[in-house]
């Protein structure tokens, strides 16, 4: 009785019972028709005043002529009607003169009668009914708060497999053992093996470990219960233990099963950092997770399975080996890993036959799945927008842009002067990143508003790079001093348009000397330690473990080498200026260049057919109005598809 459904329908049943007693109690209290006696009715049949009369039981309903009204008398029930009549002086010619009906008798009245009597009583019960019930679930929801919250999802029609699981073929390979282990538990301990009882999933937001977690579920085909991180606290002391203690009671009951713990790290993190005390609410339930995962009681086929990516900010004790001994990390998916991840995600969707899912993949360095996800999803949108009836490669490349590089704002206006600054901006980026990098291509040139950026040059390397050299980097950092560079030349001003790129060639030099020992005057060494409050779980600032004097080598290093670069950039663009003036003249004309018409305005060969084979790597530069612009790429992170 629980459920809402069949308590809204006892709430319209009872409506309409009282619905009923209202119109019975209406109908009782109709007036009566008229009574007569037995001698009246004689001397009316005997005056010919009678049309019919109605024989029900012992009740005679009487029909005059020429009236519509209704008399009604009693008969003695020992005689029939026309007997007492022929002892009151009516003959028996007059009684033909009489349609007299026999109606047979019914227990409708007295049911309505006793209906009337019961439906108050149904109320009053039905009243009291409902609020006991509530009084029951207001009890219950308070002795079941500290019931665990996991959802559990049965094994016998699984809705995610491994093959739903593309891009992490290094993963599945991992999780397949617990998979067996959970349909043959026979085979290990036979050798004494021990399955690893806990699994720790780690990756970036968006590489698939929920996914992951499920298909493992739906292949070994037992119970799977979910639940994230954050539902264990409350504010409440002692309702996350107590609710970890039930989730594992559960577990435990319907074993083998699996535990699949989202965010482990919003309940996980390192003892003795709260800011409210060493032993506040969340240690509490971190305390009772790690006895349940290895306490005495652990003969039980119940494998926990924790997604997090933040696994720097753990409690050791949970990453010790009997608890989470087995951790398996999800990376940003390879060009090849791509292409599997767009197949999986284009089935049951009407694809053009020039759809290239080879090249969606190298157009798309540094997605994961859930943002490969969204770009089919995008690009089927902008397939319906345009009334087709398959995705072509046209909206998926679209799709790639409006993902990447934002959506075009058509209806913002710039002056013919901030048009041209604009031009000469985006030319300079696109002359220094053609002509000073050895890998990266300039794919387009665009002076329309995307985003917060006035105007975007997108390149990408030719593969995918894990690691960068001191060479790579700066040239990545006179690219993005081109754009400035362009408009000291041109204009002999500055603007303010070269916000962003200054702050990440600044972060990128800096990182050059600080972290990469890349700097021949302060040789291979990290200057500096991190500083991170493990509780926010953030980096808060930087310790400084070098003297004032080194810090002024540092800053001397970090504007050599961005001088260094900006006199580069300078020297390229002072030889090749026409070749920029042609390419701002032409974005003046038409807003936006492809790479062809790139090549073609500069005079370099189009691309062959190997250079097509190359697996490519975004990495857009943008120039932002003002200060606002998007958060830059750490140096040293893998590149992002997103501009920065």
């Amino acid at each position: 009785m629980n459920n809402p459904r069949y308590r809204n329908m006892i709430v319209y049943f009872l409506i309409f019972v009282a619905i009923l007693a209202i119109f019975l109690s209406v109908r009782g209290n109709s007036p009566r028709p008229e009574e007569i006696s037995f001698s009246e009715l004689a001397s009316a049949i005997q005056a010919g005043q009678v049309r019919s009369v109605l024989v029900n039981e012992d009740t005679l309903t009487v029909y005059y002529k020429g009236n519509n009204g209704v008399a009604v008398t009693r008969k003695d029930p020992s005689s029939s009607a026309a007997q007492q009549l022929e002892a009151w002086g009516v003959t028996p010619e007059q009684l033909a003169y009489v349609e007299w009906t026999n109606q047979p008798p019914s227990d409708l009245g007295s049911w309505l009668a006793a209906l009337g009597y019961m439906l108050p009583l149904i109320l009053v019960a039905g009243f009291f009914y409902i609020m006991l019930r509530q009084a029951q679930g207001s009890n219950n929801q308070a002795l079941s708060f500290g019931k665990s919250r996991a959802r559990m999802f049965t094994g016998d029609q699984p809705t995610v497999t491994f093959d739903d699981v593309a891009g992490a073929d290094e993963a599945k390979e991992e999780l397949r053992e617990v998979v067996e282990f959970l349909k043959e538990p026979e085979k290990f301990i036979q050798l004494g093996a021990r399955i690893p009882k806990g699994v720790l999933l780690v990756g970036s937001p968006g590489t698939g470990k929920t996914l992951l977690a499920k298909a493992v579920s739906g292949e070994a085909g037992v119970p799977f219960f979910s639940i994230s991180g954050s539902e264990f606290v409350e504010m409440f002391v002692g309702v996350g233990a107590s609710r970890v203690r039930d989730l594992f009671d559960q577990a435990k009951r319907h074993s083998p099963c699996i535990v699949f713990v989202d965010e482990i790290d919003a309940v996980g993190r390192h003892r003795g950092a709260g800011l409210g005390g060493s032993h506040d609410e969340r240690e509490q339930t971190l305390n009772q997770i790690l006895v349940e995962m290895d306490g005495f009681d652990t003969d039980t086929n119940v494998i926990i399975v924790a997604a997090t990516n933040r696994p720097d900010i753990l409690d050791p004790a949970l990453l010790r080996p009997g608890r989470f001994d087995r951790r398996v990390v999800l990376d940003r998916p390879d060009m090849r890993g791509r292409e599997a991840i767009l197949k999986v995600h284009v089935r049951g969707k009407p694809l053009a036959s020039d759809v290239r899912l080879d090249e969606l993949a190298r157009s798309t360095p540094g997605f994961v799945g859930a943002d490969i996800e969204n770009l089919v999803n995008e690009a089927a949108i902008v397939a319906a927008r345009k009334n087709r009836k398959s995705v072509c490669q046209a909206d998926f490349s679209e799709a790639i842009e409006r993902v990447i590089l934002g959506p075009e704002r058509r209806s913002r206006i710039m002056t013919p002067e901030e048009k041209r600054v604009t031009a000469y901006h985006e030319a300079g980026h696109a002359i220094v990143e053609h002509f000073a990098s050895r890998s990266s291509k300039v794919r387009k040139v665009t002076i329309m508003p995307r985003g917060m950026a006035l105007g975007v040059t997108w390149s990408m390397p030719d593969e995918d790079l894990f690691n960068m050299s001191a060479s790579q980097l700066r040239e990545n950092i006179a690219g993005l001093l081109g754009g400035r560079v362009a408009e000291e030349n041109v204009f002999g001003e500055i603007t303010t348009g070269a916000s962003n790129d200054l702050e990440r060639v600044t972060k990128m030099a800096r990182a050059m000397v600080t972290r990469y020992g890349m700097s021949s005057e302060l040789g291979p060494m990290v200057f500096g330690q991190k500083e991170e409050l493990i509780f926010l779980g953030r980096e808060i600032g930087e310790q400084r473990d070098y003297s004032e004097s080194v810090a002024e080598k540092i800053d001397a290093e970090v504007k050599r080498i961005i001088l260094e670069e900006h006199a580069n950039a300078t020297q390229l663009l002072h030889e090749r200026r026409a070749e920029l003036d042609a390419i701002a003249e032409r974005l003046l004309e038409v807003e936006t260049i492809d790479r062809a018409e790139f090549l073609r305005i500069i005079g370099a060969p189009p691309d062959d057919e190997e250079e097509k084979e190359k697996p490519p790597r975004e990495k857009p530069s943008t120039r932002t109005p003002g200060e606002v612009a998007p958060s830059p790429v750490a140096p040293d992170a893998p590149p992002s598809p997103a501009p920065a």
